[in-house]
């Protein structure tokens, strides 16, 4: 699981794993920025789209230069810079990948169905 621990989305995405006593490990952006590996490889699985989060302080705080002509390249760029730019959570099991809290996709995930 991928995020910033003082996240409230990321708080009910470790509530859930930890209810159902589902082992997870935590990166947190803040402690361990994010490889820009790992983002192009999550851009090429899921597209750039999904994971920028447009709406966050951090993104509507830059410069519309910036802004402007977004792509992949740009977002990775960006989202490498500015992990707090990436949905929350991003979970992952090697396989799939989940962007943002997904109830449903974690008990796909985890075959923990309710």
């Amino acid at each position: 699981m991928y995020g910033i621990a003082n996240c409230d989305t990321i708080k009910k995405a470790k509530t859930w794993f930890e209810k159902r006593q589902i082992p997870y490990v935590f990166h947190d952006y803040k402690k361990s920025g994010i490889d820009k590996d790992v983002l192009e490889m999550w851009v090429l699985e899921e597209g750039w789209e999904p994971l920028l989060n447009k709406r966050g302080t951090t993104f509507r705080e830059l410069p519309d230069v910036l802004k402007k002509d977004m792509d992949a390249d740009k977002a990775i760029t960006l989202m490498a810079a500015h992990p707090s730019m990436i949905k929350r959570p991003v979970v992952t099991d090697g396989d799939t990948i989940l962007i943002g809290y997904d109830s449903t996709g974690y008990e796909k995930m985890t075959g923990i169905h309710e």
